[in-house]
Formats: structure tokens, sequence, C-alpha cells
């Protein structure tokens, strides 16, 4: 991938493939919603996106990969994490963290369709 564009663009197609999510215009930058709960949001500013993660996961991840995940600024004491979008990017990473994210905020109904799906 050649530029932040196509970046968001990967992310887009990510979030938008799971069950009755939508995307959001919301400060400036994309969010990702299932049942208007965000799930995913993108922040320009810092070449990032974040997503709620699961209890302990913020605190492992930052300090495992520093370079890579960083606690986000008004939702990170709530556990959510920052992740750094790279142009060479783990997007099978990527997708597992979006997925949990989403895990997290859809009804349970939505979950047993994601379930069928697999």
């Amino acid at each position: 991938m050649s530029n932040a564009a196509e970046v968001v663009e990967t992310l887009r197609r990510i979030c938008l493939a799971l069950p009755e999510a939508t995307e959001k215009e919301a400060w400036g930058d994309p969010t990702f919603r299932v049942r208007d709960k965000i799930f995913a949001m993108v922040d320009h500013s810092r070449a990032s996106f974040w997503c709620k993660a699961p209890e302990g996961a913020q605190e492992i991840l930052v300090g495992a990969e520093p370079e890579t995940f960083f606690v986000p600024p008004y939702v990170g004491h709530k556990g959510w994490i920052g992740v750094r979008i790279a142009d060479d990017g783990d997007w099978e990473q990527v997708a597992g963290i979006v997925h949990e994210s989403y895990r997290m905020t859809a009804p349970k109904r939505l979950l047993k369709l994601l379930d069928e799906d697999a």
C-alpha cells in the first residue's frame, strides 16, 4: 500500500464486512459502528485507528509493541487501544483486533450471524 488513503480503505473494508456495520464521520474522521455504537475509529492526526480491547489487552499490547500500540486519549482509560497504521501493516492482526472490538460492541443476535458465517 502506498498511501494513507489506501490504508484507511483497507481498514474500511475490514470493518464494513461485519454484520450491520456502518461508517459515520465524527470529529473529522471515519468511525465504524454497529447499532450506532463505535467499535473502531480512524485518527488521521496520529495515523492510527482505535478499538475496544478486552480487559488487560491494552497493557500487554502496549508493553510488547509500543512502536505499534499505544493508549489513545479520551478512551484509553476505558481499555481501548490505539494502533499505528503502517503501509506494510499486519492486516491479519488488524482484522483480529477489529473483530474483537466488534464482538465487544455488537448485540448477541449479530454475533450469532458472525459465527454462522465463520
